[in-house]
């Protein structure tokens, strides 16, 4: 273990509050948190400090570590079929899960909100270093109705997303009644969901339905928000693709809209008004399933409403919407290209790059409750840190690709160091 602080030396802050940058900044690592983020000139006459290991960073940009606020691990994203985790052990998926994780910490994202697949074995992995993966949030399963969003049981009786995707113990996805979804709400809680994730509409994967389709009723969706804030106030985020089902999840009092392709003025002004989130997950919809992989209608469906979201979300962006990044990474997108929806939420969604950085970090950190630990650069908050080789200012999409993400330090610890940029730092590597 390397002396405590670590301060590194001429930097260029992007602080994740959306703040112009600092262009002579110091960062104070002091063991898992930020002890001192500023200009250079502004560093406190601290002994300690003036003794301390030293690191001169050359001028690169400093981020927070990034935040997917929609992602899912057990899902293998575009390089092999969805359902071919339905044929393997469950120990082999895990192993596969674990490389997913690890790959998006590497590319720049220390915290992610899991939408459907891991459980909260999972998560306390994470927190005991036990494997490498970004802070873990998780929904555990997805509910819907039958014929809905989460019911992919096959002809034969084969429950093909519980096969495929959930691990043993998960509760059941689907529910029919008032009833039944507050009871696996809490049977959610139970098994340490951290947020609740619903279907109000169809999806463009999925077997039974359409996206226009309204999915869980409105009655439904208030059943859950109320169960939810019950048990410590989790949030609830809701897939929403067509207008009757984001309709339901806005009315419900729900904290975020997955997707919202089919968004309207009139819903964006409500949730303008109640502070409700928008998680557009544009990078899902920069490519079309394979149609050797998946049903021709699947495909159909992808090819229209991947058109519909790219037409929507500057909108959205314009109305005063408050966005945070997620990709649904696992379904269509790749692990570990997570941060290329920022380049998109510039180029499709109107932001400028500030508030892109800004809905992948503080704004993402609040949607998912963790604003106090995480989310920017500020003292006290945890030392997730993002060096990065090529200013994001001036080129977003330089954050997309690896070799351009020199370092990335998570809670403290060094996750990795491409560039050996932080040769010298003495900071602890990530796990054992």
């Amino acid at each position: 273990m390397s002396p405590s602080p670590v301060v590194l030396r001429n930097v260029r802050l992007v602080d994740g509050t959306g703040a112009p940058p600092v262009p002579d900044g110091v960062l104070v690592v002091d063991g898992p948190v930020i002890r001192w983020c500023g200009p250079a000139q502004q560093m406190p006459d601290d002994p300690a400090l003036r003794e301390a290991t030293g690191v001169d960073l050359a001028g690169r940009t400093v981020c927070p570590g990034f935040i997917d606020a929609h992602v899912h691990f057990a899902l293998p994203g575009p390089v092999e079929n969805p359902l071919t985790g339905a044929g393997e052990l469950v120990t082999y998926r895990t192993l596969k899960v674990i490389e997913r994780l690890r790959t998006t910490l590497h590319n720049g994202v220390t915290t992610a909100r899991d939408l459907m697949g891991l459980d909260a074995g999972f998560r306390r992995a994470v927190a005991e270093r036990r494997i490498a993966g970004p802070r873990l949030l998780v929904a555990v399963s997805m509910l819907s109705q039958t014929a809905g969003h989460a019911d992919f049981r096959l002809p034969g009786g084969v429950d093909a997303l519980a096969a495929a995707v959930a691990f043993p113990g998960s509760p059941p996805g689907i529910v029919d009644t008032v009833d039944d979804i507050r009871v696996r709400v809490r049977a959610l809680v139970a098994a340490g969901a951290d947020c609740i994730k619903l279907a109000a509409s169809g999806g463009v994967t999925s077997p039974h339905d359409q996206p226009d389709w309204l999915g869980l009723r409105p009655e439904m969706i208030r059943a859950a928000v109320e169960e939810a804030d019950a048990y410590g106030g989790l949030p609830v985020a809701v897939h929403a693709i067509g207008e009757p089902g984001i309709a339901a999840a806005v009315h419900g009092g729900v904290r975020s809209v997955e997707h919202g392709y089919a968004l309207t003025d009139e819903l964006g002004a409500v949730m303008v008004e109640r502070g409700q989130f928008l998680v557009p997950t544009l990078l899902e919809t920069m490519a079309t399933p394979d149609p050797a992989q998946v049903p021709p209608a699947v495909h159909a469906k992808a090819e229209r409403w991947h058109r519909i979201a790219q037409e929507s979300v500057a909108r959205s962006v314009d109305a005063g919407i408050r966005v945070a990044m997620g990709t649904d990474a696992g379904l269509i997108a790749p692990h570990g290209q997570n941060l290329k929806e920022l380049g998109l939420l510039v180029r499709i969604g109107g932001m400028t790059p500030l508030q892109a950085i800004r809905a992948a970090t503080a704004d993402a950190a609040e949607l998912c409750g963790v604003g106090d630990i995480t989310g920017s650069l500020v003292a006290g908050k945890a030392a997730d840190i993002v060096v990065c080789g090529r200013d994001p200012l001036a080129d977003i999409d330089g954050l997309a690709t690896p070799s351009l993400i020199h370092a990335v330090i998570k809670e403290g610890r060094i996750a990795i160091d491409r560039a050996g940029v932080l040769a010298g730092a003495g900071l602890p590597g990530l796990t054992p």
